[in-house]
């Protein structure tokens, strides 16, 4: 491709991918007048470098010093090798003056320049005032901290499981081959399970590797957002998302709602997958359970792989303790191994939240664990909420309908007890931490695509229907009598 066919391609580029008023306002006009070495064969482009001209030293100074990231790597990307970008003031030729200039009558004026005033001004070296846009600066955006990383989130310290092998090699597969195999990357499962220190082992290992690499919460991508639009720095935000190697993005569900948010995250999304960037993000539920997301982006969203992590099986959890006691040098005996894996089997964030409570005890005491000095710390830690069971809800929502817990786990599917399963499975969604796997499961092994339509239809009508919400806040209250 020929260097001005590589700048016309990435100038048409440049206008869908800049907002309209940056376009309009320092690229509209500029044109190829030049390039400069990296000639390959037959005048093929090979990078080099590309002169182009602008009409003002604004448009100069903009392009070459705040766009000049963005469009040299639009340019890098069409001719397929690095590029350098110049910009220089360039006006067309004017035209021509006639061939013969009229000549001065007598009675015309004598020509100010022939005064001996002016002669001497004409001598004296121009002074060009300084640019108000050099005079006056913008706030500049500071570096701002929310990519430090968590240097504990490893893929080295994610012990996998069974059930979690397929999210732990695609986060591995992302890792190594950022934007080839799955793009975007999405993880989703309840609190606790590990989808942050996924994220931030993926970051780490694209760092390593020298890519430019964002990690952020959704609400980081919001606030920044908010305090670009109110310092009227939009151009330098967008130039911080739609410019790095890979996106992280934490608990993205927050966003939905959020229509500003929403609108710019769309665009970034983009941005980033047209020009082969990664994209990874997290979120605590299936795209298609965030009512309050946009289609475009759910769509989006579900367009790459879309992996479920699920609670760690006992064997893992052991494993777990088990790293975390050699870790800290601790000699944990595998009795109390065993009660803790037991005690929080849903949550790894519980699971190291216990066995933190152990250690800190035994370290301070100066004396080996004991089973009933462990015992204690747990049965003190557990929260009320934990103690309600999926088997709980089962039979206090059988219990309100007049029907048996066989009834709801059963394989009849009558009207009645449709409408009771459905209510119980929307109750556990609510109520505890289990995954919707888990939730099919304790209701006579109902797949995750009929726990997720239960969940929701019941959600919808929650809404709207005033006497169904009684209805299940007294089921609620009965859970356990």
């Amino acid at each position: 491709m020929k260097p001005e066919d590589v700048w016309n391609a990435a100038y048409h580029q440049l206008e869908l991918q800049l907002d309209r008023a940056s376009f309009e306002t320092w690229l509209r006009a500029a044109v190829f007048l030049e390039h400069e070495g990296g000639a390959g064969p037959r005048g093929a482009s090979a990078g080099g470098v590309y002169v182009i001209g602008v009409p003002n030293d604004y448009a100069r100074d903009m392009l070459q010093h705040r766009l000049y990231r963005n469009l040299r790597r639009v340019v890098s990307d069409v001719a397929g090798d690095d590029c350098e970008l110049r910009f220089v003031v360039y006006k067309a030729q004017q035209q021509p003056q006639a061939a013969i200039a009229p000549q001065p009558t007598e009675s015309a004026e004598p020509d100010v320049a022939d005064m001996p005033l002016f002669r001497l001004l004409a001598q004296q070296p121009t002074i060009e005032p300084e640019p108000l846009h050099t005079a006056i600066l913008p706030p500049r955006r500071p570096d701002l901290p929310e990519s430090e990383l968590n240097p504990r989130y490893t893929l080295d310290r994610f012990i996998s499981s069974r059930v979690n092998s397929m999210v732990y090699e695609a986060s591995l597969a992302v890792a190594e081959y950022p934007a080839t195999v799955y793009n975007p990357f999405l993880v989703y499962g309840g609190v606790g399970l590990g989808k942050t220190h996924l994220l931030q082992a993926i970051a780490h290992m694209c760092l390593e590797r020298g890519l430019k690499t964002v990690y952020i919460p959704s609400e980081i991508f919001t606030n920044d957002l908010i305090d670009a639009i109110r310092s009227r720095t939009t151009a330098m935000f967008r130039e911080k998302y739609r410019t790095v190697d890979v996106l992280l993005v934490d608990d993205i569900q927050f966003i939905g709602g959020k229509e500003s948010t929403q609108e710019e995250f769309f665009h970034t999304f983009n941005a980033l997958v047209n020009f082969n960037k990664q994209i990874v993000l997290a979120s605590d539920r299936h795209p298609r359970e965030m009512a309050t997301l946009e289609d475009r982006l759910r769509s989006r969203f579900q367009g790459g792989l879309v992996a479920d992590i699920q609670p760690p099986e006992y064997e893992t959890r052991i494993a777990i303790l088990q790293m975390w006691a050699h870790e800290r040098n601790i000699d944990v005996p595998r009795d109390v191994l065993d009660m803790i894996a037991h005690k929080a089997p849903n949550n790894v964030r519980e699971l190291e939240g216990i066995f933190n409570q152990i250690a800190a005890r035994t370290l301070h005491a100066g004396v080996p664990v004991s089973y009933q000095a462990a015992q204690q710390t747990v049965e003190n830690f557990r929260a009320p909420r934990e103690r309600v069971t999926l088997e709980a809800i089962v039979d206090a929502t059988a219990r309100h309908h007049g029907l048996y817990a066989d009834d709801l786990t059963g394989k009849r599917r009558t009207g009645r007890i449709n409408r009771a399963r459905q209510i119980g499975m929307y109750i556990a969604r609510e109520l505890t931490e289990y995954s919707l796997t888990q939730i099919g499961d304790a209701f006579g092994g109902r797949n995750h695509t009929t726990v997720l339509h239960g969940c929701n239809k019941i959600a919808d009508e929650v809404a709207s229907d005033p006497v169904l919400s009684s209805r299940i806040k007294k089921i609620i209250r009965g859970i356990g009598r």
